[in-house]
């Protein structure tokens, strides 16, 4: 960490880079995959290849129909 990003951290708070992945803004929410495997019996690794759009809408559709 160089001088200007500790003082940085020091005074304003901003916190420095350390190199942490960042979640795809495509990730599944973890509640949502949750449900997808425990109420759906669905596998992981179809539910690990969803989109977020299908995945919401195999929710919907099962809260709605019970399929």
């Amino acid at each position: 960490m160089d001088e200007t990003t500790f003082w940085a951290c020091i005074k304003h708070g901003a916190v420095p880079d350390r190199g942490t992945a960042k979640p795809s803004s495509h990730a599944l929410p973890a509640d949502l995959v949750q449900l997808l495997i425990s109420k759906m019996g669905l596998d992981e690794a179809e539910v690990a290849v969803m989109s977020k759009e299908d995945a919401v809408a195999r929710m919907e559709k099962y809260w709605a129909e019970g399929v």
